[in-house]
């Protein structure tokens, strides 16, 4: 009873790690101010993409450039502005990332998509533990692959600016492996997994620390967290905003 009043540690010091290692090559996106027009910026994107995915992708890029990637030059204004609504990035910040999205194609990638393979080699994903899991949670066929604005999506939810509401929904479904809207023992498994290596803890090592988590953090006893019990783990970690993050 004590841990459930003072919050849940074991939870917070497992379920909020993101690594916050400095890298010499990153390039700042942080935004001066949040977009306005979308509350949850992701969604909003996913909505366009699957009502009007070929509108999306001749407006936004330039179809006479398709074959070598689109330019810079070509980003659309009216595209752009609607990415500044969607998102919590500026104009500028978003073309820097449109650079970036570029710079990190192969020369033999003809697509619009990054790879799994091409994304895993960010420096600011490369050491995350949770790589191959971001980029499927964010690629729009979560076959991981990312298209600039599955990319976008990805790179404002982990900017600074972003809102803890929208944070904490993606903090949940990267540890909802099986997609079921809950956080059970087996997902709790995979994330200890993940984190800590299947050869740094025995499986009865996991087996503990999966319990002990429910323990603390299950308020209605079904034996699994829902969203809103790990919405109020996540309304006691002061640090979280700032760990979940991801600056390019």
């Amino acid at each position: 009873e004590r841990e459930r009043r003072n919050g849940p540690s074991h939870l917070t010091s497992l379920l909020i790690y993101t690594p916050k290692r400095p890298h010499p090559y990153t390039i700042d996106l942080t935004p001066t101010q949040p977009g306005s027009a979308c509350q949850t910026p992701s969604f909003a994107f996913r909505q366009t993409k699957r009502s009007n995915t070929q509108s999306t992708q001749q407006t936004a890029f330039s179809k006479d450039n398709m074959g070598g990637g689109p330019s810079v030059e070509r980003l659309d204004a009216g595209r752009l502005n609607d990415y500044v609504d969607c998102t919590f990035f500026t104009r500028k910040e978003i073309i820097h990332a449109y650079q970036r999205f570029l710079k990190l194609r192969g020369p033999g990638n003809k697509t619009e998509k990054l790879s799994l393979q091409e994304l895993s080699q960010m420096p600011e994903l490369r050491v995350n533990p949770f790589r191959e899991r971001i980029c499927k949670v964010f690629s729009e066929d979560q076959t991981g692959g990312m298209s600039f604005e599955d990319f976008l999506d990805c790179m404002s939810v982990f900017s600074e600016t972003a809102t803890r509401d929208v944070k904490c929904s993606y903090a949940f479904r990267l540890y909802d492996f099986d997609e079921d809207g809950y956080l059970d023992k087996q997902d709790l498994l995979e994330t200890i997994k993940v984190l800590c290596g299947e050869t740094e803890l025995k499986t009865t090592e996991m087996e503990l620390v999966a319990d002990k988590i429910l323990e603390e953090a299950d308020l209605d006893g079904d034996h699994r967290l829902s969203y809103v019990e790990f919405e109020h783990v996540i309304s006691r970690a002061p640090d979280f905003i700032n760990t979940f993050r991801i600056r390019i």
